[in-house]
């Protein structure tokens, strides 16, 4: 898969945003162990398969929060998911591990992977930190351009309360 120029596309869409680079960061743990100070809402995302394979999702949530697949997976009405492998990621989002963010829809054409979005980021955030496509940099992207990169690429998105593991 050959990814889209994003930086291209953010001049063509007239999108502005901070950019910030810094040491690559596969997880949010190394961001954490960094104590990089960033506006916006840290996501956590996660890209997920259904049991047969034939279903993708691309899950967003709160960096601390320990999601309960089980329970997601009747929640949403899927046959146990999971986590996706590296080949399936780069063949649906064009990113590797440690580069996924909600941007990495644009290079999703098929509209195969679906957007679940934890209610507890999406309802109480304006600017949310997005890797664009690659983990050295981070991107300050606010919600409305969010909302347009999805109109854009044709996603629909089901903002869902995300359930928690019980520690």
């Amino acid at each position: 898969m050959q990814p889209i120029d994003l930086e291209l596309f953010f001049e063509q869409q007239q999108f502005n945003c901070e950019k910030i680079a810094h040491p690559p960061l596969a997880d949010c743990k190394q961001a954490d162990a960094l104590e990089l100070n960033r506006p916006g809402a840290r996501l956590k995302n996660l890209f997920l398969r259904d049991n047969y394979g034939r279903e993708h999702f691309l899950l967003i949530t709160r960096p601390d929060k320990q999601v309960d697949l089980k329970k997601l997976s009747n929640q949403i009405g899927k046959a146990r998911l999971g986590f996706a492998s590296a080949e399936r990621l780069w063949c649906h989002l064009g990113v590797k591990p440690g580069c996924v963010s909600m941007l990495a829809v644009l290079n999703n054409s098929s509209n195969s992977v679906a957007v679940l979005l934890d209610t507890d980021i999406w309802q109480n955030n304006h600017l949310f930190q997005c890797h664009p496509f690659v983990n050295d940099r981070t991107w300050i992207v606010t919600k409305l351009q969010l909302e347009q990169i999805f109109t854009h690429s044709g996603h629909e998105v089901a903002v869902i309360s995300v359930p928690e593991r019980a520690l």
